[in-house]
């Protein structure tokens, strides 16, 4: 059994499809076939059912999934910490963000690190906090900025709160205002024409329950969409959204109002595996991400705050 072996497995695995996965390693399908058998042969178990319409694990197939993908994880783990010993002139960093963190806070960071660091690889993933947590603990990303964690993963992973933040409510700047004064109040929000994400969105979560709780049932005159379109739409006089601050930075064509007391907000934080000590190139990223943060906070003023210690 090596390591070619199993990531081959875990490659057929995630596509179910012999063809799709020989595709994604730059192999020949007869390569992968012989490589999977072989690994079948030396456990003693078919680790899949072949049939035309794909390939599903058997039940010794999934009980190595899990086992095969920590084992690949602590070989990149070995591989990154011989690549310290170059200084940061190789190595990676995997990096997850949440879809409105990637079109702000994350383009500032992986800019900045690149500028200093440009021969080390950066891969990102872009997913909600719950898929983000999922991929960590699988050891597909080395860290993850969320906006939401739940107590259960407490010791699973090291979460460390970087910044408080407001949602507020945008609407287009070459349309009148929506309310003449500093702040508007929920019911207000809910009776004017509003742009809603997606359902996976950790937004629409908090946006849904804010107007249940209120009793409210908003006005939409579009659903499902995501944030690159929402702040479009917005721009182009469609209609309202409540958003985070944040994505409010250089976006001369939105204006923006505060919701009135209770405030929406939501925490910002970086997450790593409680189990894997970083290397320096992640640690590196680390310290990227909270100097960036900071400067956010500044830039954003009054509707975004540092938050403080660790999860």
């Amino acid at each position: 059994m090596n390591l070619e072996q199993l990531r081959s497995f875990v490659e057929v695995a995630r596509f179910g499809n012999f063809t799709r996965a020989a595709e994604e390693l730059y192999l020949a399908q007869p390569s992968l076939s012989r490589q999977i058998a072989a690994l079948e042969h030396d456990l003693g178990a078919e680790l899949f059912h072949r049939a035309r319409g794909g390939s599903t694990l058997t039940v010794a197939g999934e009980s190595l999934l899990p086992l095969a993908r920590r084992m690949l994880a602590d070989a990149e783990s070995v591989r990154r910490e011989l690549a310290e010993l170059a200084g940061l002139e190789r190595g990676r960093v995997r990096l997850g963000a949440t879809p409105t963190l990637c079109i702000s806070l994350v383009a500032e960071v992986l800019s900045a690190f690149h500028a200093e660091h440009p021969a080390i690889e950066l891969h990102l993933s872009e997913q909600g906090s719950r898929r983000l947590l999922d991929e960590l603990g699988s050891g597909e990303l080395d860290l993850a900025l969320i906006t939401t964690s739940d107590g259960s993963s407490a010791e699973r992973f090291t979460v460390t709160p970087l910044l408080v933040e407001e949602l507020v409510v945008i609407s287009s700047a070459g349309a009148p205002p929506v309310t003449t004064r500093d702040t508007i109040g929920l019911e207000d929000v809910a009776g004017l024409p509003q742009i809603v994400f997606s359902s996976s969105y950790d937004l629409r979560s908090a946006t849904d329950a804010a107007f249940r709780a209120a009793d409210l049932t908003p006005e939409v005159v579009l659903e499902g969409a995501e944030m690159d379109a929402v702040l479009r739409f917005v721009e182009r006089g469609l209609g309202v959204a409540i958003v985070p601050a944040m994505v409010l930075i250089d976006r001369p064509g939105l204006r923006s109002v505060r919701l009135a007391e209770p405030t929406l907000e939501r925490t910002i934080s970086v997450a790593r595996p409680a189990d894997v000590a970083p290397n320096a190139a992640v640690e590196v990223m680390r310290r990227t991400i909270t100097a960036g943060a900071t400067a956010f906070s500044a830039r954003a003023g009054a509707t975004m705050r540092l938050a403080g210690a660790s999860v």
